[in-house]
């Protein structure tokens, strides 16, 4: 079977294409991938082996944008629109899966004209405006949010099932800012040190390069020894050291972290798109799997109030919450839909 995933722009949504385009070469696929330009596509996937074929094309986003830039995102679109039209046809491409993103809309738009089955991922709790725009029209809407969704579940690398386990108690900390880091939480980090030292409780800080020397310097004049990183590639490694996560509420960071077992309390990006963040860390605290506080005032007395409560039962449930092979099955439900 031949397949076309599309869609990108941020790390988020190329994860869950990277993890179905390895499941759908197990299986058997022949794969491609249709990004754009704009975003970090190329830095993922330029050179990929995962895929048989990547292109690239003059897109980028359309809802943040006025007047004449609007409309020129939106003629850059059409254009690329028709080019997704030649590489589908090119390839003899039997499905699409858009996993969201303004990467996705080209591709997407294209598969719908030519016939072509969509299949729909979407990763945060507040479904995208393209794929609100695309999910009556697709075979199968897959979500972790969604009761309706075809599939249960988040695709999640294995890597973070393997190394799951129960925390019990509270021995070590990590702050997670993101692959740029985030100076609120960086701030918050810095403003609890001392009182972490204290407690023997040991600090992972992920801080983003921009910041890294800033916090560095800080941690230095508090006193206080930590594992501090600008960025790393052994994330996975950090968390399965942990037992409580300071985050924000990106969907990928969420899922990976409920599939290891550990507990967070979120701190939502204030300016994520239709506030998605904020939905995504509530629907973990409405299932009663973590916290969720916004940034501001009240922030440090959260987390303190946070460190002191017990781990085992929310690491219990998000280990039992966590579905693992979820890409697996998107790649055969394909199959099963195209019989």
């Amino acid at each position: 079977m031949k397949l076309c995933i599309t869609g990108g722009g941020t790390g988020g949504h190329l994860m869950i294409a990277d993890a179905l385009a390895t499941k759908a070469l197990e299986n058997g696929f022949e794969v491609i991938f249709i990004g754009s330009t704009s975003g970090q596509d190329r830095k993922y996937f330029e050179g990929k082996s995962n895929f048989s074929y990547v292109y690239f094309l003059n897109s980028s986003g359309v809802v943040n944008k006025r007047g004449f830039a609007k409309v020129k995102a939106m003629w850059n679109i059409f254009r690329a629109f028709l080019v997704s039209r030649e590489i589908l046809k090119r390839h003899k491409i039997e499905a699409t899966y858009s996993v969201g993103g303004f990467s996705a809309a080209a591709a997407s738009f294209a598969s719908l004209s030519l016939r072509i089955s969509l299949f729909i991922h979407e990763q945060n709790a507040v479904l995208g405006r393209l794929n609100s725009l695309l999910k009556p029209y697709a075979k199968r809407f897959v979500s972790a949010y969604d009761k309706d969704s075809s599939i249960k579940g988040y695709p999640v690398k294995d890597v973070f099932f393997k190394s799951q386990r129960i925390r019990e108690s509270l021995k070590c900390i990590i702050f997670l800012g993101g692959s740029h880091g985030a100076k609120a939480i960086n701030d918050l980090a810095l403003s609890v040190a001392q009182e972490l030292k204290k407690r023997d409780i040991k600090i992972i800080h992920q801080a983003g390069e921009s910041d890294y020397e800033r916090v560095k310097q800080e941690y230095k004049d508090l006193g206080v020894e930590v594992e501090l990183y600008g960025f790393t590639k052994d994330l996975d490694k950090l968390i399965s050291r942990a037992d409580l996560a300071v985050s924000r509420a990106g969907a990928s960071t969420l899922w990976e972290l409920s599939a290891n077992g550990l507990p967070a309390l979120f701190v939502p990006y204030p300016y994520a798109a239709s506030d998605h963040q904020y939905h995504n860390a509530s629907f973990i605290v409405k299932n009663e799997l973590g916290w969720c506080q916004r940034e501001g005032d009240e922030l440090r007395e959260k987390l303190l109030s946070t460190v002191g409560k017990p781990l085992e039962q929310k690491s219990k449930k998000l280990i039992e919450y966590s579905i693992k092979g979820v890409a697996d099955m998107m790649i055969k439900d394909i199959k099963e839909t195209l019989k």
